[in-house]
C-alpha cells in the first residue's frame, strides 16, 4: 500500500526508533516508583527527554514537560486546567475537534464562554482579528500551530504580539511539531501540545505539554506518582501534578529518539515537503481536482475530487489502487464550514519526509483514472 495519511499518524518508524522501543520492552520497570537500579536508570532516561524537548522547543526547564498518551489529552490537561467558572477563550475557525470540544464541554459546566475567530480571505488568522475578540474576561486563547486540513501555520508570534500580558497562548502543534519550528520563549507560547506518532517520528501513546512557569494547570487526573505518597491530594509541583498513573517508558523513548532526528533533519525535511507538495499542487489543478491547502512543509495535501464526494474517493483511492488517503471532516468541522466544504469534507494526502514524487506521480496517476 503507498500510505498518505500521514497527518493522521506516521506511517514510517525510523530504525532507530523502532530500536529504542523494542531495547525499552527488553527489561521493564517503572521508572519513577522504585528505588532499584533498572527503575532509576529509566527514570533518568525520561529526565533526559524531558530536558530535550525543552531545548527543542525552547521551553521552561524539565520539570514542565509533561508525557501525555496523545496531543488530545494534553490539550485537554491545558484547557480544564486552566479555565475556570466564569472566564472566556478565543479559539480559531481551525481548530480541531481536541479544542472545540473542551471548550463545549466548559461552556456547559463551567459556564465558560468562548469565541471563534473566522478565517480571513485567504483562508488563514489575522492577529488583529483575534486580538478584537478578547475581553477582561478572556484567560486563554487556542490557536493551532498548523491546520490539520490545509496545512496552513498561522503567525503565532504576532498573535502573541497583539495579546494583553494576562491572557494565555495555548499552541496545538499536532500537525506542526516535527515539521515547523516551534519555539515556545521566542514566540511567546505558553503552553504547547504536541503529538509523538507525526512529525515526531515517535509511536502511537507518546505525546506531551509543555508550558511556561506562569501556566500551572490543575490536575484532572489523579492517581499515584510515586512521590508524595502519604499526601491524598496531588502533589503541588510539576510535572508530578499532572503525570498520575504509570508512564509510558517505550513511548518515551520512542519520543526522544524521534526528537533526535527532528533536530538533525527538520529543515531538510520541511523543504523537502514543501517542494513536493508545491509540485503536486500544480498537477491537481491540471486533472480538474480543486486544491485547498497551499504547499506546506507539513505535507498536507486537501483536495475535492470533481466526480465524487471526498469519502467516496478516499475509498476507490484505497480499494482499487491500494492508496491510503483520508476522505471525510478530519475531525476540524469549523473550517470546512469556512471553506464551504461542509458536510462532504475534503481528500487529504499527507506526505512524510520519507516520501516523495514516486508516491506523488502514483497518487496522481489513480486521481486521473478515477
Amino acid at each position: 500500500m503507498i500510505y498518505l495519511d500521514n497527518a493522521a499518524t506516521g506511517g514510517t518508524k525510523p530504525s532507530s526508533v523502532q530500536s529504542a522501543v523494542l531495547a525499552s520492552m527488553k527489561q521493564c520497570a517503572n521508572p519513577g516508583r522504585s528505588g532499584h537500579r533498572l527503575s532509576i536508570a529509566q527514570s533518568e532516561h525520561v529526565l533526559a527527554c524531558r530536558n530535550f524537548l525543552s531545548e527543542l522547543f525552547d521551553g521552561y526547564g524539565f520539570e514542565r514537560v509533561v508525557f501525555t498518551r496523545s496531543c488530545t489529552e494534553a490539550l485537554n490537561y491545558a484547557i480544564l486546567g486552566i479555565l475556570k467558572e466564569g472566564d472566556h477563550a478565543v479559539c480559531s475557525s481551525l481548530e480541531h475537534n481536541s479544542v472545540l470540544r473542551p471548550l463545549e464541554h466548559l461552556k456547559r459546566t463551567r459556564n465558560v464562554s468562548y469565541d471563534v475567530v473566522p478565517l480571513d480571505e485567504n483562508g488563514g488568522i489575522d492577529a488583529d482579528m483575534v486580538a478584537s475578540f478578547v475581553t477582561d474576561k478572556t484567560k486563554l486563547v487556542c490557536i493551532t500551530a498548523a491546520s490539520n486540513v490545509t496545512g496552513f501555520a498561522p503567525d503565532l508570534r504576532a498573535v502573541r504580539a497583539k495579546l494583553p500580558p494576562h491572557v494565555f497562548l495555548l499552541a496545538d502543534g499536532a500537525q506542526a511539531a516535527g515539521h515547523i519550528p516551534l519555539r515556545m520563549r521566542e514566540m511567546g507560547i505558553d503552553a504547547l501540545a504536541i503529538a509523538g506518532h507525526k512529525g515526531m517520528h515517535a509511536i502511537q501513546g507518546a505525546a506531551a505539554l509543555l508550558f511556561s512557569d506562569r501556566f500551572d494547570p490543575a490536575p484532572v487526573l489523579f492517581g499515584g506518582t510515586g512521590s508524595e505518597s502519604f499526601n491524598l491530594d496531588m502533589p503541588s509541583f510539576y510535572p508530578d501534578r499532572l503525570e498520575a498513573g504509570t508512564l509510558s517508558y517505550p513511548a518515551v523513548c520512542s519520543l526522544f529518539e524521534g526528537a533526535l532526528l527532528v533536530k538533525a533533519r527538520r529543515a531538510r525535511d520541511a523543504e523537502h515537503l514543501l517542494s513536493l507538495t508545491a509540485a503536486l499542487h500544480g498537477q491537481l489543478q491540471e486533472i480538474g481536482c480543486v486544491p485547498y491547502s497551499a504547499p506546506n512543509a507539513c505535507g498536507i495535501l486537501s483536495f475535492r475530487h470533481p466526480k465524487y464526494d471526498s469519502e467516496e474517493a478516499a475509498t476507490l483511492l484505497s480499494d482499487r489502487f491500494d492508496i491510503a488517503v483520508r476522505g471525510g471532516l478530519h475531525c476540524a468541522p469549523l473550517v470546512h464550514r469556512a471553506l464551504r466544504t461542509f458536510p462532504e469534507g475534503l481528500v487529504r494526502a499527507s506526505f512524510s519526509p520519507f516520501q516523495g514524487l514516486r508516491e506523488g506521480q502514483a497518487l496522481i496517476a489513480a486521481l486521473k483514472r478515477l
